[in-house]
């Protein structure tokens, strides 16, 4: 018995470490590559920068699509397998965006690299649930920090790699890292179902309390006045705060800045985003999801509003970290929530259903319809501002009325 226990232990702590390593590269280039690359490609191509306020949309867009999927074949298929396949993914799509030669392989680009962080992000936040059901809160937070803040590490580097080598060998480097670091970091990932030797039922604490009523399944869950709450609140919230990876550089450089200098605003942003996915995921555990979540929204739509009004380089960054701050934990705190009033058994697959509003409503009403009225309105940030606020603010109303129970679903692992 110690020695299943012992060897339980060892193996969450090594899915902790693997989920972290195998998201990184992939979190960078979907937090940090289209921000960063954005008046590259627009200056390359020679495009609007209205077709590219389209890259997100189509990210995003996989989201919708695959991750209900991923969710669904974590179970059957194994987390290390599905790891895998999102990190062949992304190193071919970041191969190919090398030799781009036209704004339709940015989008193919941003499609591909979207739906490969569905088959590590997925299967990565739903094994470390399942190996520490009673930290869920802190082993998400921990993977999604790693999501988050590795643009923050990895968009300086970027930006020095493409002064000196280029941006063809930015990207082919950036290809083959990720593959190497990827498939190593896959296999020290597993659900505890697929490893021999691990009692399916067993927990690492004896104190968990377990549900007398089992986990929800996807189609009761759908039935759930909360289930629809969070399902808003990811298509609003994510819509308020992704529409900041677009914007934040190019907002920089309406302001008098050059490409490096507003680069900063959007590593402030990042470092926060990953940050908070720490700091809330582990603070929710004790104070409660709804509170750190509403707290985090009402603080990126006080930072939106303010946004307009800044001038210097620090203010506009500290005001952009804000709503990273809580975008990162829109993040990392809906997922425990989302076992929390579902269950584990099926978390993969209720996760997958809330991110279709991220991916098929967020991407519209976000970074497109941003785009679209900057446009409009010949650059006036302003506006955009106050209409991404008000998305944070209804939010935080929203996540308030959620109703978790009193004892939280925990047994299904």
């Amino acid at each position: 018995m110690q020695s299943s226990i012992e060897l339980r232990r060892k193996r969450g702590i090594l899915a902790v470490i693997g989920g972290t390593f195998a998201i990184f590269l992939p979190g960078s280039l979907v937090f940090g590559f289209p921000g960063l690359m954005g008046p590259v490609w627009r200056e390359m191509l020679s495009i609007e920068s209205g077709a590219l306020s389209y890259i997100m949309f189509f990210m995003l867009a996989s989201l919708g699509i695959f991750m209900f999927f991923v969710g669904k074949w974590t179970a059957s298929v194994g987390a290390k397998k599905l790891i895998i396949i999102g990190t062949v993914l992304t190193s071919l799509a970041t191969f190919m965006i090398a030799f781009v030669s036209n704004f339709l392989m940015i989008y193919l680009w941003a499609f591909s690299v979207g739906a490969a962080s569905c088959f590590i992000y997925s299967p990565g936040i739903n094994c470390v649930q399942r190996w520490h059901p009673n930290r869920r809160g802190l082993v998400s937070g921990i993977v999604n920090l790693t999501f988050g803040i590795s643009a923050a590490i990895m968009v300086p580097i970027y930006r020095i790699m493409l002064e000196l080598v280029g941006y063809q060998a930015l990207c082919l480097g950036i290809s083959v890292i990720t593959l190497v670091v990827g498939l190593i970091a896959a296999q020290y990932t597993e659900i505890p179902e697929k490893v021999k030797g691990i009692a399916v039922n067993t927990t690492n604490s004896p104190k968990v309390p377990q549900s007398t009523h089992g986990s929800m399944t996807p189609k009761e869950a759908m039935k759930t006045r909360n289930f629809w709450l969070l399902w808003a609140v990811w298509a609003l919230m994510g819509a308020s705060g992704v529409s900041m990876v677009t914007m934040s550089v190019n907002f920089g450089m309406s302001k008098g800045f050059n490409l490096a200098t507003a680069a900063t605003i959007l590593t402030a942003y990042n470092l926060t985003n990953g940050i908070s996915r720490i700091l809330s995921g582990a603070i929710s555990d004790i104070i409660g999801r709804k509170i750190t979540l509403g707290i985090t929204f009402v603080g990126a739509a006080i930072a939106y509003i303010l946004l307009p009004f800044a001038d210097s380089l620090l203010t506009i960054s500290i005001l952009a970290a804000f709503v990273g701050f809580g975008y990162g934990t829109l993040f990392a705190v809906s997922a425990p929530m989302i076992s929390d009033c579902f269950g584990l058994k099926h978390f993969g697959v209720i996760l997958g259903l809330v991110f279709t509003a991220y991916g098929f409503i967020a991407s519209i009403i976000g970074p497109a319809v941003s785009g679209y009225l900057l446009e409009l309105t010949n650059g006036n940030y302003q506006i955009v501002f106050y209409y991404l606020s008000a998305f944070a603010i209804i939010s935080a109303a929203l996540i308030m009325m959620v109703v978790t129970p009193k004892k939280a679903y925990s047994g299904e692992c």
